[in-house]
């Protein structure tokens, strides 16, 4: 009888949201094409690393191919490729693994066909820590690549 009950709902939800599973989430409905919105929401910009590494993963690298086709079809963005580490070792080691990932993902673009002229990347070390924090895990969302979309290039 439960489950009768249940499946009744279920019609009644499916019958005036026909779409759930496509709708567009509340708040989002109207992201234009090619806009910083549509870049975060639909692209991504965030590509993560393993402790002690610079080297992009096949997960990485599946966001960095989106960003390459966005800036590509967008050329009026720059992007400021921001790398961050919370890794083993002091605050010079980490200023230096969060340039590598930086320049390592910038790379990766160019080598996509994003002009250089549009990117510029810059190590942070742990400045702009997501979660501050000891677990694995948790240091592990700090490990991360930042693309964010200008409207010109910084100096």
């Amino acid at each position: 009888m439960a489950a009768l009950a249940l499946s009744g709902c279920n019609t009644m939800e499916a019958a005036s949201t026909p779409d759930v599973t496509n709708a567009p989430a509340a708040g989002f409905e109207k992201i234009s094409a090619g806009s910083e919105q549509d870049f975060i929401v639909n692209v991504g910009r965030r590509a993560y690393f393993t402790q002690g590494s610079a080297t992009l993963d096949d997960t990485a690298k599946m966001t960095l191919d989106k960003q390459a086709e966005f800036l590509k079809a967008n050329p009026n963005w720059y992007a400021k490729v921001q790398g961050f580490a919370d890794d083993p070792g002091g605050d010079a080691a980490n200023i230096s693994l969060s340039q590598k990932r930086a320049d390592a993902v910038m790379a990766y673009l160019v080598s996509k066909g994003v002009s250089p002229d549009r990117l510029w990347a810059k190590g942070y070390g742990t400045e702009r820590l997501v979660r501050d924090c000891d677990d694995i895990e948790c240091k592990a969302q700090n490990r991360r690549v930042v693309t964010n979309l200008r409207e010109e290039k910084e100096a």
